[in-house]
């Protein structure tokens, strides 16, 4: 089986959003989750702009200080920016590298991590 096929699904069926923009902070890639999260803002209709027209002056600078910090340091690639509990939510919130095969920055995305103890869910036919 193809493997970036494999990728591809594992993003596309999580349910926590995933925000992908090249190092010029161009919106490349969206999976389900996060268009429905910013529907408001226009949802797949943000695909191809810019991330940093989303968000406020001080947002701005902690996303370019993350991209800074990952081009110094190559084993930098994840980092805390902030707990969101708005809207009921209960997650930290991350910025994330998404580097080449040499280790070269080529992008990174908005991860969420939930801190909500979920119930078992079971799959049934």
């Amino acid at each position: 089986m193809e493997l970036c096929r494999c990728f591809k699904s594992i993003v596309e069926l999580d349910e926590a959003a995933v925000v992908l923009c090249d190092v010029n902070h161009k919106i490349i890639y969206m999976n389900p989750a996060a268009i429905k999260r910013y529907a408001k803002r226009g949802g797949a209709k943000l695909l191809g702009r810019n991330l940093l027209d989303c968000h406020n002056e001080n947002s701005c600078g902690i996303i370019k200080d993350c991209l800074k910090r990952f081009e110094e340091d190559i084993s930098c690639n994840k980092i805390y920016t902030y707990h969101n509990t708005r809207n009921g939510e209960n997650c930290d919130c991350y910025i994330a590298a998404v580097r080449d095969d040499d280790g070269g920055l080529i992008g990174y995305y908005e991860k969420f991590e939930s801190r909500t103890l979920e119930e078992e869910k079971q799959c049934t036919n």
